[in-house]
């Protein structure tokens, strides 16, 4: 308890550190706040005096009377116009840090490491860029437009009231405390059950985007009942912790309600008392009732806004602890810019584990040539996808060296050697935005004849001219209006164009029915032409031409060589050609 105590103060003292940036529009709310509740609490003492301005039957001072109400006029006009700027000045502060916060989230999962992506579902960190950061903007707004107000709303009442009479005053402040006391211990609670509430509310989401994904696999392995049932449990946790959450939260207000009639009792009499005792006038009397129905009111309204900033300080956390994840290691001081590329790559005794004391890869040594074209085969699970992981740079090994031209990997920086790799993957990836901006990607400023040219040569031109807008067709984020092979052949349309100096095909033309892939393997051909290229493939009638092939199982090299001496040799890749074609 006492560390998700100092936790909640800690994220609370973060969000009012990111406030710090907007001390403008702070300064304006607490003005603007002051007036509002300047304004709405001068309203009692005015009808107090017009109301001591009405003596008796026939006794009335008018002048009086509308002397002060021309004032109660003229503060509820200021009351009204005060509290719609307030409005207007908390939402632009709220809503600009809920921007600026989302915009520092997503930023940072472009700086965060592969193996943080890798093992943290993809639901959960949109959860956490869109859904939290959107529940602690609705916390904080109405902690700027009751919270403040209400806490002014009290010290200046009893700044009023203090004016009027310090005896009654006393009474409200001997019966306030109660009141702070049971928010608080309620509070704390609210505070961790709001947090496992996140939490499941993240595994939820990260189930529900998971499912749509893969709904055409659910339905044909006939698994609608397990992904259902494990809905409905992670849906029965966020139920359970919802309720406790929220059970504690309704406790706040009913309890401060409680002490709040109390304080209204008190005052009440102890006011009527002093009347008839002739201290006070009737006129008085009033204004107390007033501003004791005003003083615990915003204990009231506090009380709700503490538990909406219980859940809004839980969803900071999460946005924070993202925020908080070691990023990829910076570029060493020393890396230098990979200017013309030979092509040469190298590596050397490489190792490589995802998992402390799980090697993955043991002692990798290859060289590649410039130009040359290496294959990598192997089974499911070989290490094959990590070798490429590792030549992008993705990530580091863990004993060993990768060299571009000579140059290890770690002395270039990984944007300009990124850059001279070109990639095409098995599951290809496609973004929101027009088909002429996909394959632009790796070139923004290719003219359109360029992009078409591209186009063409990976054969994806018939497909897209049948679109509805053809090249200016815009593409859901994913593509889903084009089928998996559509998808793939714009794939290698973007690499086409960007025409970089090395490549990385992993499974390029997977998903490309056989007649295409052979028009296809003649345009990546034609682009290997000059490249160093590394082919991943499970279909060997692809790589037969590779100038040199790597046949992988678990995580070694077993034979390397050209088709005919692997064949020849009647080994490892031998067995997986004739398993492939013995049959054909």
């Amino acid at each position: 308890m006492a560390r998700t105590e100092a936790a909640s103060k800690g994220t609370v003292r973060r969000t009012m550190r990111l406030m710090g940036a907007y001390r403008a529009e702070i300064v304006g709310v607490a003005i603007l706040s002051v007036i509002v509740s300047s304004t709405t609490l001068v309203l009692p003492v005015l009808s107090g005096r017009a109301v001591d301005a009405i003596v008796g039957p026939g006794d009335v001072d008018m002048l009086v009377v509308e002397r002060y109400l021309a004032w109660m006029a003229a503060a509820i006009v200021t009351t009204a116009a005060s509290q719609w700027m307030l409005t207007d000045l908390s939402n632009k502060l709220v809503y600009d840090l809920s921007r600026d916060l989302r915009t520092k989230a997503f930023a940072k999962i472009q700086r965060l490491p592969l193996s943080y992506l890798d093992s943290h579902p993809s639901g959960d960190l949109v959860s956490r860029v869109a859904n939290d950061v959107d529940l602690l903007s609705n916390g904080l707004l109405l902690g700027l437009q009751q919270m403040l107000t209400g806490v002014l709303t009290i010290v200046l009442t009893l700044v009023f009231m203090m004016g009027l009479d310090v005896t009654v005053t006393l009474v409200a402040l001997c019966i306030t405390p109660l009141s702070f006391v049971i928010a608080a211990a309620i509070a704390r609670r609210s505070y961790v059950y709001f947090n496992k509430q996140n939490e499941s509310r993240g595994a939820l989401t990260a189930l529900v985007k998971e499912s749509m994904e893969g709904l055409p696999t659910i339905h044909d392995y006939g698994y609608e009942d397990e992904t259902r049932e494990r809905f409905e449990e992670l849906d029965e946790d966020f139920r359970a912790v919802g309720i406790k959450a929220t059970f504690y939260a309704s406790c706040v207000n009913p309890t401060t309600r409680f002490v709040n009639m109390l304080i209204y009792i008190g005052v009440c009499l102890v006011a009527s008392l002093r009347a008839v005792a002739g201290l006070v006038t009737v006129g008085e009397i009033t204004a107390f009732l007033s501003y004791a129905n005003q003083y615990t009111k915003p204990f009231n309204d506090i009380s709700a806004v503490v538990s909406e900033l219980q859940a809004s300080f839980a969803c900071a956390a999460r946005v924070f602890d993202l925020l908080d994840q070691a990023e990829v290691e910076p570029d060493a001081p020393e890396a230098r810019e990979l200017g013309h590329v030979e092509g040469d790559v190298a590596l050397e005794d490489v190792r490589f584990s995802y998992v402390p004391g799980r090697e993955v890869l043991h002692g990798i040594t290859l060289h590649a040539e410039p130009g040359m074209t290496i294959a990598v085969v192997g089974p499911t699970g070989c290490g094959k996808t990590t070798l490429i992981n590792l030549l992008m740079r993705f990530y580091d090994p863990d004993s060993g060296t990768i060299s571009v031209d000579g140059t290890p990997v770690g002395d270039i920086t990984r944007a300009s050697l990124r850059g001279n790799w070109g990639m095409v993957l098995q599951d290809a990836w496609v973004a929101g935005g027009t088909v002429a901006d996909n394959i632009r990607m790796g070139r923004p400023e290719a003219t359109d004849a360029e992009v078409a040219e591209a186009a063409r040569a990976a054969l994806a031109a018939p497909f897209i001219e049948r679109l509805p807008e053809g090249y200016d067709t815009v593409l859901e984020p994913g593509g889903s209006q084009l089928s998996a092979g559509q998808r793939q052949l714009l794939c290698i349309a973007r690499v086409m164009l960007a025409r970089p100096r090395m490549l990385l095909l992993d499974e390029a033309t997977s998903s490309i029915d056989t007649r295409t892939e052979l028009r296809v393997q003649e345009a990546i051909s034609r682009l290997m032409e000059g490249r160093t290229s590394f082919v991943v493939a499970h279909r060997l009638s692809t790589i037969r031409s590779a100038d040199q092939i790597l046949a992988m199982r678990d995580g070694r090299i077993v034979e390397r060589g050209t088709h005919e001496e692997l064949l020849a040799k009647d080994g490892f890749y031998a067995s997986i050609y004739k398993a492939q074609f013995e049959s054909a």
